[in-house]
């Protein structure tokens, strides 16, 4: 059988091929290779909501198919990316009801959706870890340009006006602390996941910067 190497989900971030995609990026939990899995926004927001630990304010498809395999009893034992082909990820998810145990087979970036909130682990084969992993640079680019030079003319905007990630993350952090808190709240009740995950993370860093400086 061929070894199986086990992953992270490491996050997701706009994908460069594809308008209007993400990229879920997959990390070897024992060395520095990564693949990149293009998924749509949907799926992107389900995963980010389960990567921030975020409760919606109705189960989305992917809580209540846990909720259903929980009820009954059935455990997902692991999610497993055992083909690429064509530039596609294949994954199977294994349930078990602690007497036999069933494949199924899933679009990767279901299979990724349900296993980070069944807390199972995630494998994929060597040759496709061959073929499709890459090491990533996340170094960040200190020669990205401002689209705004002026940090007032900057706090007109909303997130979605915003295309340079670096006028973003200026943007972030231009806001306090109390307002950020708002904006969470909204996003979530909003269903708005993408935006509820971008002020979890500036509030995560925020409180980093706090604990280092303390």
């Amino acid at each position: 059988m061929e070894n199986k190497i086990k992953l992270r989900v490491q996050g997701l971030t706009n994908s460069q091929v594809q308008s209007g995609a993400y990229a879920l990026i997959l990390a070897e939990e024992d060395g520095k290779r990564r693949i990149p899995v293009i998924v749509g926004t949907p799926e992107a927001q389900s995963i980010a909501i389960a990567l921030e630990y975020i409760t919606p304010p109705r189960p989305l498809t992917h809580d209540l198919f846990v909720s259903f395999a929980t009820a009954f009893d059935i455990k997902l034992k692991e999610v497993y990316i055992y083909k690429f082909e064509e530039g596609i990820f294949y994954s199977e998810l294994l349930f078990t009801d602690g007497k036999r145990e069933v494949p199924v087979d899933s679009r990767t970036s279901d299979a990724i959706a349900i296993a980070l909130r069944a807390k199972c682990d995630i494998y994929v084969s060597e040759s496709i870890m061959i073929e499709a992993g890459v090491v990533l640079d996340e170094d960040v680019d200190d020669n990205a340009d401002d689209d705004f030079d002026d940090d007032d003319d900057l706090m007109t905007m909303e997130p979605d006006e915003i295309t340079d990630e670096e006028s973003l993350k200026r943007w972030l952090g231009l806001i306090e602390d109390e307002e950020l808190n708002k904006r969470l709240e909204e996003a979530v009740q909003e269903e708005n996941y993408e935006h509820a995950k971008m002020y979890q993370d500036e509030i995560r860093r925020r409180k980093e910067e706090k604990e280092k400086t303390e």
